[in-house]
């Protein structure tokens, strides 16, 4: 017998792909009743945002970019769900972690008891039309549970 679908965890790192990948989890978490807990891995405090920076910033700057990155997310959500903010409650939590991305979202969905994960994979030239991203295949190589890869669309 096939588990119940009832956490949904999605991992985003809010590229490009990102919105489209979240209709996946919400439509998922729509068709099985379920709940999305949305994670953003920030790795080892380089984000994109901030990877002009020569060095990394000092413990103190820390929260306050960890809570940037928060309303980044907070405010996607309302963006994407302003159409219909009914589906908000499918909603559980937001949370943003610092550490290595494989690591904290393997551990994450242990953590929580996920019944799947919902990941994105990055669009890299050529070569991506026949690998996935490193996080991507590293996540669906330890998993131990069903792990959903969308595509960037074509177009």
């Amino acid at each position: 017998m096939i588990p119940k679908i009832k956490k949904i965890l999605y991992t985003t790192d809010l590229s490009e792909n990102s919105a489209h990948v979240f209709r996946y989890a919400l439509n998922s978490a729509e068709v099985y009743d379920a709940e999305i807990h949305i994670v953003y891995v920030l790795k080892y405090f380089f984000p994109l945002p901030y990877c002009l920076f020569a060095t990394a910033p000092a413990e103190d700057e820390k929260p306050a970019i960890l809570e940037q990155i928060k309303k980044r997310l907070d405010d996607f959500v309302q963006r994407e769900l302003q159409d219909n903010p009914s589906r908000i409650n499918r909603v559980a939590t937001i949370q943003v972690i610092e550490g290595e991305p494989v690591v904290e979202i393997l551990k994450k969905a242990d953590e929580m008891r996920a019944d799947v994960l919902i990941m994105g994979t990055h669009s890299k030239g050529l070569v991506s039309e026949t690998f996935l991203g490193s996080v991507a295949t590293d996540v669906l190589r330890h998993s131990r549970v069903p792990v959903f890869i969308i595509p960037i669309p074509k177009a």
